[in-house]
């Protein structure tokens, strides 16, 4: 009975929501219901509650939403019971499911933070600098290449080494995961995080080695790429500068029992959250994910709080798995389609239609 109460009063909440014109983007997006979203019931709805209330205050909208859209259902949020129906029960009431297309087929990926052995200092194992930004690329400024910077030595003597790594594939992973997990020689544990990047678009060096044939699809995973290039050193290394993207780093103090922190500054979630493009769904979003593929497929609310240089277009959406070199393997060999259903808020969603 008393569910029965909080959930009209909900209703009648979501109703308040101002309506406003139609806007164009509502040409590449269909409403659907919630009936309409695979085992939607059988999800764990209170987690991802509990992620969407911690970042609440955060969310901005795009061209879907707008910012004080989500003002009603982030104050819902607060008065909500931490129990599961109710937590169902608010999303339903406040959201509508709208599946979001710009054309490009659906591709679902995934990352992880690694942990890597790593020095301080430049050793004889250690040789392999990350590096904290220069002022050159202060304001997002464009700067060098990957290529330039390191066939030139741009930041070498310049105080700027975070850590050393052992490995010229793990350095480069990290650029692409964005954060690590660096194990010093006398067992301490650092954490790093993206302090900033060169300007330039990411380009897949294992794409590049699959179109010239050196790789295949089906051995181009990182841990693939990893072993050729330990195999071919030389033309390994000049494959990596493929990508012009350079990523810069900074050390941050976190709990280790929590995730990296994400583009929308908050720990992420193994499972829970989503790197995302923010054109398409705002950071903080919540979103239905269905992504098809055999011992991995899932149907699960996540929570968009992360970017990533290669995570572009409204059906693209990279999963965290989690940290560690086990979760690294799982991670890279998911390349899966499906559906990403962004759930937006029923005020955005009555100008759309």
């Amino acid at each position: 009975m008393m569910a029965g109460r909080w959930f009209r009063r909900l209703a009648l909440l979501a109703g308040l929501g101002l309506a406003v014109p139609h806007g164009g983007a509502a040409q590449s997006l269909q409403l659907l219901t919630f009936d309409q979203l695979e085992n939607w019931q059988n999800d764990d709805h209170l987690a991802a509650l509990r992620m969407f209330r911690a970042g609440c205050g955060r969310i901005r909208g795009n061209r879907y939403s707008q910012t004080q859209d989500w003002s009603l259902p982030c104050a819902a949020a607060s008065g909500v019971l931490d129990a599961p129906y109710p937590a169902r029960l608010f999303f339903e009431s406040w959201f509508q499911p709208a599946l979001i297309s710009d054309g490009s087929p659906p591709q679902f990926t995934a990352y992880f933070e690694p942990e890597l052995p790593g020095s301080r200092q430049r050793t004889e194992r250690f040789r392999y600098p990350l590096y904290r930004p220069p002022p050159e690329v202060a304001g997002g400024r464009r700067w060098a290449s990957r290529a330039e910077i390191e066939t030139q030595g741009l930041l070498r003597g310049r105080g700027l080494e975070l850590v050393w790594l052992d490995d010229p594939v793990d350095a480069f992973y990290v650029h692409v995961q964005g954060s690590a997990r660096i194990r010093l020689p006398d067992g301490s544990l650092i954490r790093i995080a993206f302090a900033g990047r060169n300007g330039y678009p990411f380009q897949s060096a294992a794409r590049e080695l699959i179109r010239i044939g050196v790789l295949s699809p089906n051995n181009a995973t990182p841990d693939g790429l990893k072993q050729w290039v330990r195999a071919n050193p030389g033309r390994g290394e000049a494959a990596l500068l493929h990508n012009p993207s350079y990523i810069f780093f900074r050390e941050i103090q976190l709990d280790p029992s929590l995730g990296p922190i994400g583009a929308f500054q908050v720990p992420l979630t193994a499972m829970r959250s989503i790197a995302v493009d923010p054109r398409y769904i705002p950071l903080g979003a919540p979103v239905w994910l269905e992504m098809n593929a055999g011992g991995e497929s899932l149907r699960s609310l996540m929570l968009a709080q992360d970017t990533g240089s290669d995570v572009r277009g409204a059906q693209r959406a990279d999963i965290y798995f989690g940290e560690g070199a086990e979760i690294g393997l799982r991670a890279g060999v998911i390349r899966y389609g499906g559906r990403a259903i962004t759930l937006l808020p029923r005020a955005a969603a009555a100008r759309l239609q």
